[in-house]
């Protein structure tokens, strides 16, 4: 089976490293960079987040299973729609997955991001709402969030559970947006015992 991890707003590739080494199952890992994020080189064909959308779902090419962190979650609903034969499974983890957060009590994170990271402005200005499109979403979906995260509440967790038909939250009580790399351990078992519930996927 193979797992394609999707860093966050930051570029971080990084940020994934502990949960990846948590793993025990056998599967081959995947890591998708994002051009001029996260200390990565430019790419003259990445100019807008379309294009970016693009560069990133064109690095799928065989069935996976995509691990989704915050921003990155756009991306991996976006593929799930529109490259519904490779992507078998997603897990997205403190992330919007495109849907109008204006319903929701959440922190505004793009001033602090803009001051704290070197990354395009077209990244930070865009808004994607993808809410009439998530029951469309075929695959299973493992959504975890933390219950301490003021970026993306529980609430916004438990909307897209109630969106996507297949479906199933968990909460990390004192998770923060960067669960993922400090609660690496459970947030692995989370993913492993979702991918064993769901071993007949395609390798």
């Amino acid at each position: 089976m193979n797992l394609i991890f999707l860093p966050g707003a930051s570029g971080n590739t990084a940020f994934w490293n502990n949960v990846i080494q948590c793993l025990t199952l056998d599967v081959t890992t995947q890591m998708i960079a994002y051009p001029s994020f996260g200390g990565h080189p430019d790419n003259d064909h990445v100019r807008s987040f379309e294009d970016l959308q693009h560069h990133v779902l064109q690095q799928i090419q065989r069935p996976s299973v995509l691990i989704a962190q915050s921003m990155g979650g756009i991306f991996a609903v976006q593929a799930a729609l529109q490259k519904s034969t490779q992507v078998i499974a997603l897990v997205l983890i403190a992330t919007s997955g495109g849907i109008d957060l204006s319903q929701f009590e959440v922190a505004d994170w793009r001033t602090d991001y803009q001051f704290n990271f070197a990354v395009p402005d077209w990244f930070v200005q865009h808004h994607v709402e993808l809410d009439a499109e998530l029951e469309k979403i075929q695959c299973p979906v493992l959504l975890i969030w933390g219950g301490s995260d003021p970026i993306s509440p529980v609430t916004v967790g438990q909307y897209l559970h109630q969106k996507i038909v297949q479906s199933e939250l968990h909460v990390i009580e004192n998770g923060q947006h960067d669960l993922a790399h400090v609660h690496a351990e459970q947030v692995s078992a989370f993913i492993e015992k979702f991918l064993i519930t769901h071993k007949k996927m395609p390798n």
